[in-house]
């Protein structure tokens, strides 16, 4: 059988999105989690996204004129983020993964830094990242509920716009020490980012509030971070987010105001790297 990786085309779309939905579906059913993709169609639409994004390069991987599995890396910004990273279940096991992880790591050769996040509970795919240079950095977990926290008064939570990017990204590469600036700019046409504003100075955002595989966020302060958690749940009810859990009053804070853990996540980076120092959400990318 002879296997071949590939630059995905619009045309893989539906075969991709039937791969990501079948092999996150067979994981989280062994491992008793709720799956990622719900239905094949769910899935598709993200392929199919991924596929015609000029700032993604996604890979297939095709055997015999099947498509068997697919990578996708997001070029927009410095550092470069990998995923959803795909193996159809039937073709597990025999260096697909490898071969497709090789590939976008090719591509982002010279890049500062790549950065993803695994499912916790993925011992395969740990030990395959891992073995190709990637060290684990955070504990997180997926976080979803309807928080009713207190709002302070002097704080308010509205919709992110255009003229905030600047002040956003500036806010990121204060804790982060990188730009995400096209990642927020195209969280603007697609998705429905939030501000935290105090004496009209932006604190804190979040891109996806409805959406934790999209969602990234900061905040200046733990106080920033649960006033906008908790106004952006009162516009939006409920909201979902990823948080590393070494963030232990804020992660304690989300347990009290009734958010409920989903699963567990790992953020593996490979080059520039540094520890934040003030809250933050990764994305599923980082």
């Amino acid at each position: 059988m002879t296997l071949q990786i590939r630059a995905a085309q619009p045309s893989d779309a539906a075969a991709c999105g039937n791969v990501m939905h079948q092999a996150f579906h067979t994981l989280a059913n062994r491992h008793g989690f709720p799956a990622d993709f719900p239905t094949p169609e769910a899935a598709t639409g993200l392929a199919a996204n991924l596929i015609s994004n000029p700032k993604v390069f996604g890979v297939v991987a095709e055997r015999d004129g099947a498509v068997v599995g697919s990578n996708f890396l997001s070029e927009g910004d410095m550092i470069r983020g990998v995923g959803p990273i795909t193996v159809d279940p039937e073709a597990q096991g025999s260096g697909i993964g490898r071969r497709l992880m090789e590939a976008v790591l090719q591509r982002a050769n010279g890049a500062a830094g790549v950065r993803l996040l695994q499912d916790g509970f993925n011992m395969s795919t740990i030990a395959l990242y891992s073995s190709l240079g990637f060290k684990v950095r955070e504990p997180v977990v997926v976080l979803t509920g309807s928080p009713s926290g207190n709002i302070p008064e002097d704080v308010s939570v509205r919709a992110m716009r255009s003229e905030d990017v600047e002040a956003c990204d500036n806010l990121y590469t204060t804790v982060h020490g990188i730009s995400r600036r096209t990642e927020l700019s195209q969280a603007l046409n697609s998705l429905a980012p939030m501000v935290a504003e105090r004496e009209g100075r932006i604190t804190a955002y979040l891109t996806a509030p409805s959406l934790w595989l999209a969602n990234h966020g900061v905040a200046e302060s733990d106080d920033d971070m649960r006033a906008l958690i908790a106004g952006t749940a009162k516009q939006h009810g409920k909201i979902s987010f990823l948080l590393p859990t070494r963030q232990t009053a804020l992660f304690n804070w989300c347990l009290r105001q009734g958010l409920r853990v989903i699963k567990p996540m790992t953020l593996m980076t490979k080059g520039e790297y540094r520890d934040a120092e003030s809250p933050y959400m990764p994305s599923v990318f980082y």
